[in-house]
Formats: structure tokens, sequence, C-alpha cells
């Protein structure tokens, strides 16, 4: 991405995620449906767009493992060594949440999913806009959309704003829970 692409996407972009606005964005795998981690209606209304299990969490991106601090989330150095290994990069770790601010969030598992992504791009949009959660940008039970358009034939106009990056090919993270005793285990 080059510099002014991802000057002129913050300007427009993190203002309206900002205000609690939802769209469909490129991720660092697949286009994703995204919106502020931080504000309850924002990520409500992506349960509902996307049609979603209400008891299902969403993967949160995030600029670095300190913007877990945020979400209450204290990292041991067992667990710090682990996610030095896999972020940035396209492995979504799920930790432990024990803050009831953050219900509407883990929706009860007391579980959240973060992912630190490997573009650099990415990484300096979050700085902008703070975490957001971003599920794959497809209804529940469909394909995941690897087009502007393809997400547009699922969502219409009940989104925000769409970013056109082209046919992504990728395939979604790795999601492995992270535990304690710096274990891991692979979940998808």
């Amino acid at each position: 991405m080059n510099f002014f692409k991802l000057r002129k996407l913050k300007k427009e972009i993190v203002p309206s995620i900002l205000r609690g606005e939802v769209g469909v964005f490129p991720t660092d795998t697949i286009y994703g449906i995204v919106g502020c981690a931080l504000d309850k209606k924002a990520v409500e209304r992506i349960y509902q767009i996307k049609k979603r299990n209400a008891i299902k969490p969403l993967i949160i991106l995030v600029s670095s493992r300190n913007d877990l601090k945020t979400f209450g989330i204290k990292i041991n150095r067992k667990q710090k060594k682990f996610l030095k290994q896999v972020w940035p990069g396209k492995v979504s770790v799920v930790v432990d949440c024990e803050n009831e601010n953050f219900f509407y969030l883990h929706r009860g598992t007391r579980s959240l999913a973060f992912r630190v992504p490997k573009d650099r791009w990415l990484r300096n949009f979050l700085k902008s806009s703070g975490p957001l959660v971003a599920p794959s940008a497809n209804p529940e039970g469909e394909k995941p959309a690897r087009t502007k358009d393809e997400a547009k034939y699922y969502f219409g106009n009940q989104v925000d704003f769409y970013i056109d990056f082209g046919k992504l090919e990728n395939e979604p993270s790795i999601i492995v829970k992270l535990f304690d005793n710096g274990e891991y285990q692979i979940l998808r």
C-alpha cells in the first residue's frame, strides 16, 4: 500500500469508524466487516448484518500486543514468548477475558480472539482507528467475500462503506487458544 493511499484511507475511514459506522474492509487475510471494538452499538450492528450466532465472539484486530491492555488482559512471560513467535501474522489468538465490561464482545465465553496483522499498512491504520472487530465479510454459513462486489452482493446498503483492494485470495486466519502456561490448542 503506498503512503498516499494509506493517508487518504485513514482520513476518510477512521472518522467513520470512530463515529460508530461499519463497513467492508480488507484485512491481512480476507475482507472483513469491521467496526470499532470499543463501540457496543457497532459490534451489535455487525452481528445483525452478518446474521451471526449471538454467542460466537468476533476476532479483534489490534496494532500491537500492548493493545490487549485496553481490554484488561494481562499476558504473562510464557504467553508473551508465544505471541512474539506468531505476531504480527495470520494467527488469531484466544485469551481469557474476565472483564464484564466486554461481555458484548466475549458473549459470556470469557475469552476474546485477537490478531496483530502482518501487513504494516494495516497495523498503522489500527494505530489511528483503534481495535477493530473484523469477522469475515459474509452472512453466517456463506463463503467469505473475496471481492468488494461479492461483499456488496451480501450486504448491499446495510453497511456504511466499502473499501476495494481487488480480489483477496487468502485463507481466514488460524485460530489458537493460548493458555497461561504458554501451551496452545489450534481451534481452526
